[in-house]
């Protein structure tokens, strides 16, 4: 096993754990449906700036799903 010749300083090792802190999510609006969803992907209603690029399934109810 590698072993290290000489210890790391606070700088060096707080330099490397520089870029470990978590960045906050970016957040938009959508232009149409005025729903918060982040930034550069869909809204859960299909729509991406603006428009709707797909139609989404609809869910099954509970009783669809007792019946299958």
């Amino acid at each position: 096993m590698a072993v290290q010749k000489s210890r790391k300083t606070r700088s060096k090792r707080d330099m490397r754990r520089s870029h470990d802190a978590l960045k906050p999510i970016t957040l938009s609006t959508d232009q149409t449906t005025g729903e918060t969803h982040r930034r550069h992907h869909l809204t859960p209603d299909g729509y991406y700036c603006g428009r709707q690029v797909f139609i989404p399934k609809q869910k099954a109810t509970k009783e669809e799903e007792e019946k299958s």
